[in-house]
């Protein structure tokens, strides 16, 4: 007989996060197509029938050294300028992607802000305050999740900029 497992032992350390701090979300899983024309967070928001303004993608940069998390619309691309002046810095450039991957614990195209094997800075397009609830990646490649943006900061520890364009 299958044991069955409760959402928590099946989660990736972003639902943990999440359940450990009491927020509440929603799970929205959806079939990643590897074969689609579409970015992950363009194929997500059309798997889900979600308004690609609402669905946030998570990017890692080098400001100064150091990496730093964006938060911005899929139907859009992050501002590395702004992105650096919102956390103090001077230039910013996109984080290789295996270096993203070992800062995060997560693969490309499934990175959550949340649950992050290091804590970073992050930074949260400012479209965002526009919603009840944002979705973000959950950890993998299909699977979404949604929150208020007002607890993915708290969660983060993250602040609001125009960072996205």
């Amino acid at each position: 007989m299958a044991k069955k497992t409760s959402r928590a032992q099946a989660g990736t350390p972003a639902i943990l996060a999440l359940d450990r701090a009491g927020v509440p979300y929603a799970l929205h899983p959806y079939e990643h197509d590897p074969a689609s024309d579409l970015s992950y967070g363009l194929e997500a928001a059309a798997a889900l029938g979600a308004d690609p303004a609402q669905v946030f993608k998570t990017l890692l940069a080098d400001v100064d050294g150091a990496l730093v998390v964006g938060v911005v619309p899929v139907a859009g691309s992050l501002d590395l300028k702004a992105l650096a002046r919102a956390v103090g810095g001077k230039r910013a450039v996109m984080a290789d992607p295996g270096v993203a991957q070992r800062a995060t614990g997560y693969v490309v195209g499934g990175i959550s802000p949340l649950g992050q094997k290091q804590r970073l800075r992050t930074v949260l397009d400012s479209s965002a305050t526009a919603f009840d609830a944002v979705y973000v990646s959950a950890g993998r490649r299909g699977l979404d999740l949604s929150l208020a943006p007002t607890d993915l900061l708290r969660l983060t520890g993250g602040v609001t900029a125009d960072v996205g364009r």
